[in-house]
């Protein structure tokens, strides 16, 4: 595979504009030309999330500019009869794709986050919300997956990546969700864990080969969805959703991420948001809409960071961004450093949106590992 020495700009958001022999932006004063990511070691294997090198070429950013802002739309509730089955992969090449982004499923997926993305518009993660038995025991299964990380020691070894430990954490997980879901769910939705439950599993990266990307991370969001749609949690749950729910599963994958030296899953590398996670920065920039003082430059200001962080999904990514790579930040996360230079939050979380159709829904390597059954149908 030919490494590609020009960074697709698959941003919405600014474009380097070089200002010659130095290699430095005229507009940001970014650099212009980095590294080329290292070649894939096992290049057969189509990762959860795809490497930069298999991005289209420079058009990316235009169909990203010219897509129309993803619209809210109300979860469609499934009616009995229930047909509940064991969810299958249904998305193969880039024909599956425009089938599935064409389809009322998606749409209402889509429409389901950006009505995430709306219910937390302007609030801080610590505002009072409506906390619904169903969203504390969410949390509460959260929280103990949390304790299992402190129960299972490392295993001894060399390699900087993938700690074996984690396929321990990941079984045990495995072993109990179904036990979890059966605590919340009300009696007659309880033969839906055959279906819930793959979604569940799915969502803390891959055992095997011990990862984690967007597609794990929208696997979360598409279990929320199937809740949604059972009436397991409404509409009036949905802030604490991402206010309470999320913010734990978040730092659940941190700590993940952290204790067992997960692999980002085909990640970008610099040419993408962030190794890790996309929907922190939607949820975030959400939050910061219409605030008084912090605009997105303000992700530069470090007193801004230190106090808020917090509060502000958006600023917490940030902040562990930061922690977790060494260096000049618009070296490391060109993306992020030009998107600070949006006038706006409401631009910078249509643009998020935008991207987030792009880059992740209509991915072939993110989405041949999304599940169909009865509740999210194909």
């Amino acid at each position: 595979m030919e490494p590609d020495h020009n960074p697709p700009p698959s941003t919405a958001f600014h474009h380097h504009h070089d200002g010659g022999a130095g290699g430095a932006c005229v507009n940001c004063g970014g650099p212009t030309a980095f590294p080329s990511p290292p070649p894939d070691p096992n290049p057969n294997y189509i990762p959860i999330r795809a490497p930069a090198v298999n991005l289209p070429p420079a058009n990316n950013r235009e169909i990203i500019m010219r897509t129309p802002v993803p619209q809210s739309q109300r979860v469609v509730p499934l009616t009995p009869p229930y047909h509940f089955q064991t969810p299958v992969k249904k998305i193969h090449n880039q024909n599956d794709i425009v089938q599935f982004q064409s389809s009322p499923t998606c749409q209402n997926f889509l429409g389901f986050v950006v009505l995430l993305s709306e219910s937390i518009r302007s609030h801080k993660l610590s505002d009072p919300c409506h906390e619904s038995p169903v969203v504390l025991a969410i949390v509460s299964v959260l929280e103990t997956l949390s304790v299992y990380v402190d129960e299972i020691p490392l295993a001894p070894q060399s390699s900087r990546y993938g700690n074996l430990a984690y396929r321990t954490w990941h079984e045990r997980m495995s072993c109990d969700a179904e036990s979890f879901l059966l605590q919340f769910l009300p009696p007659d939705l309880q033969s839906a864990t055959v279906e819930l439950v793959p979604y569940f599993t799915d969502s803390f990266g891959n055992s095997s080969r011990i990862d984690y990307g967007t597609g794990h991370e929208t696997n979360f969001a598409a279990w929320l969805y199937c809740l949604a749609r059972l009436g397991v949690v409404k509409e009036e749950d949905y802030q604490a959703l991402v206010s309470r729910v999320f913010v734990k599963y978040l730092d659940l994958m941190r700590k993940l991420q952290v204790t067992y030296c997960l692999e980002p899953a085909g990640s970008h590398g610099v040419w993408g948001l962030d190794d890790y996670h996309f929907l922190p920065f939607i949820f975030g920039s959400s939050q910061l809409i219409d605030h008084k003082y912090m605009k997105p430059k303000s992700i530069h200001n470090k007193d801004i960071l230190e106090n808020f962080a917090n509060e502000y999904l958006y600023l917490s990514c940030i902040v562990f961004i930061m922690k977790v790579k060494k260096g000049v930040f618009a070296e490391h996360s060109p993306m992020l450093d030009d998107i600070s230079g949006v006038p706006n939050w409401n631009k910078v979380n249509s643009g998020l949106l935008k991207m987030y159709k792009i880059e992740v829904l209509q991915k072939v390597p993110i989405m041949q590992h999304f599940l169909f059954g009865s509740i999210i149908q194909w």
